[in-house]
């Protein structure tokens, strides 16, 4: 019997109903997948019966990673270790399809390095990934809107979001406390250029820093007293952090460049 670990999130998708759905998202076959945290396994055995041409776990529990290794042979490239320490972009010269049911306690974090680390040519095909319900309505969120926030904008930059289904407690074990919410990302064609990812980062932390202020203060702390920004990009700063939709702080983070250039 597997005990699970607190420490690491682990809380193992069992519905079989639900791990059909997932694994019938998209065309899978002859494909290149990369399953993040495949925990008892049960995920990477409904992925192995739609025949894809390679699978690379990564799980970074040692136990687990054995018990993966003897239960599928030599079916998998395991690679036990933590995903935050890994360049995902070195994992497989071939582009991936990645699943994971995400550890709660790192999901942001996974998502947002993987956002930060893009470049103009994408490493994956889609990414088919788990959250809790409030990170994921955080991540689909439109502005104007009570979850909007940091994750929204960071996440819809050079993302297409499709929200699939909300998933309950008991389809996992042990069951979480809160409902999970399964995610679809693909890459979007066309998205506004930005230099470095780390400013757009920048300008999200400080203007949702106090997200119930007005946006006088992160804005002249940003920009001092640059009245041009603002009427070249007609903003009110008597508004509030989440009253400015997607566009106007990928144009933020742009103009903050451009300062420092």
């Amino acid at each position: 019997m597997i005990r699970t670990k607190k420490s690491l999130g682990q809380n193992f998708l069992i519905d079989d109903k639900i791990l059909e759905k997932i694994v019938d998202i998209t065309e899978i076959a002859n494909k290149t997948i990369l399953e993040i945290g495949p925990g008892s396994g049960n995920l990477t055995s409904y992925i192995l019966k739609k025949n894809p041409k390679k699978i690379y776990v990564v799980e970074k529990d040692d136990i687990l990673a054995n018990n993966l290794n003897k239960n599928f042979k030599n079916q998998l490239i395991i690679i036990n270790e933590d995903i935050l320490k890994i360049d995902e972009k070195s994992i497989s010269k071939e582009s991936l399809i990645v699943f994971g049911n995400l550890p709660y306690n790192i999901s942001t974090e996974i998502l947002s390095k993987w956002i930060i680390n893009l470049q103009d040519t994408f490493w994956f095909d889609y990414l088919i990934l788990m959250f809790q319900k409030e990170v994921a309505d955080r991540i689909i969120a439109k502005f104007n809107t009570k979850s909007y926030g940091r994750l929204s904008i960071l996440s819809n930059w050079k993302l297409n979001i499709k929200k699939i289904c909300d998933i309950k407690p008991e389809s996992f074990n042990p069951k979480p406390k809160v409902d999970s919410t399964l995610l679809f990302f693909s890459p979007k064609e066309k998205f506004f250029q930005i230099k470095n990812p780390r400013n757009l980062e920048k300008i999200t932390r400080i203007f949702f820093n106090q997200r119930r202020k007005m946006l006088k203060k992160p804005f002249y702390q940003l920009f001092n007293d640059n009245n041009e920004i603002l009427d070249k990009l007609n903003i009110n700063l008597n508004l509030r952090p989440q009253n400015l939709d997607f566009d106007k702080y990928y144009q933020l983070a742009s103009e903050y460049e451009n300062l420092r250039s």
